[in-house]
């Protein structure tokens, strides 16, 4: 299969990855995927979680992915530290250079074209040199956990980057959550795992849906825009009390589960974005425009039952 198609064995995850105690427990919980080497998203981040005292903050894989610079590449991973790090697809194939069988890892679904899988694959072999460039990375990279069993108010949050099943999974996906098959086998499991949110990232495609007992919330992006209403990234929030600037929430016993945006500054960026990818690069030519114009989707697209927007669309780009 296809290098960035195929799903590496070693992807798949435990059966009783989520069975255990929580890390820890808090009131107040961000989880990141998709951060992509955006140094402003991060900022922007930073001053959220300055804004709420006692917030813990989850980053579930691919923290680096623009940041092709070595000294970005370090300056991200410095501020991640005070974090609680997970990895993904992009921290699994940096930390072992020299195998390329799954290339990037992204274990991409035949609705995605070749030649932007192909794109991926450079971009991966690309930031693998940075990642060289800095000694020790790919081992610090490596030993990342893939998963993450956390509490917030005593209800227990699964933390990975793609779904349940595998580290790269797809079936957190919009038109497999859509599914009626897939919502049951969702209940069932995380019934089993005693549950009440899975939380995830991977496909770049924002997500969320709650049922009776259990939610789902895909953040699609964090160093991106996500949606066709302004240049913004995407983050989830967990809590006990509603945030003032999300864009769509839902209440599941006791908590609140949001997307909170991340109005990062655009310019600042694009400036960094073009200086370390010029035009005809593999991530000008696959992300530039989304970069620049915001995603396809409005977010309702996003809102796969359970969830209400909790913003007027009309000033989205004005979100603090």
């Amino acid at each position: 299969m296809q290098a960035g198609r195929n799903c590496p064995l070693d992807y798949r995850l435990p059966a009783d990855s989520f069975a255990g105690e929580p890390l820890f427990d808090c009131q107040t919980l961000y989880v990141v995927g998709g951060l992509y080497g955006n140094c402003q998203a991060l900022h922007a981040l930073e001053k959220r979680l300055a804004a709420e005292p006692g917030a813990r903050a989850v980053f579930n894989g691919d923290a680096h992915w623009f940041d092709l610079d070595p000294d970005v590449f370090a300056d991200i991973e410095a501020r991640l530290a005070a974090h609680t790090l997970l990895r993904g697809n992009v921290e699994t194939e940096l930390g072992r250079p020299g195998n390329d069988d799954a290339g990037c890892g992204c274990a991409y679904p035949d609705s995605v074209d070749d030649q932007t899988v192909a794109r991926s694959n450079q971009i991966h072999a690309r930031l693998t040199g940075t990642a060289a460039q800095l000694p020790g990375m790919a081992a610090q990279l490596a030993d990342r956990p893939a998963t993450a069993l956390v509490s917030v108010a005593g209800r227990r949050i699964a933390i990975t980057h793609g779904d349940e099943e595998s580290l790269a999974g797809w079936q957190c996906a919009r038109t497999a959550l859509a599914t009626a098959a897939r919502q049951q086998a969702l209940q069932a499991w995380m019934a089993a795992n005693r549950l009440s949110v899975l939380a995830t990232s991977h496909t770049c495609a924002a997500a969320a849906l709650c049922k009776p007992g259990f939610a789902v919330i895909n953040n699609g992006a964090a160093g991106m825009p996500n949606f066709n209403n302004g240049r913004y990234g995407l983050v989830t929030r967990i809590a006990t009390q509603a945030h003032p600037s999300a864009l769509y929430r839902a209440e599941l016993d006791g908590l609140v589960i949001e997307a909170v945006p991340l109005n990062y500054n655009h310019a600042q960026f694009i400036g960094e974005f073009d200086r370390q990818w010029p035009a005809d690069s593999p991530a000008a030519l696959s992300y530039r425009e989304r970069v620049m114009r915001g995603g396809e989707d409005a977010p309702q697209a996003a809102l796969l039952g359970g969830f209400a927007l909790a913003q007027t669309l009309c000033a989205m780009g004005a979100i603090d």
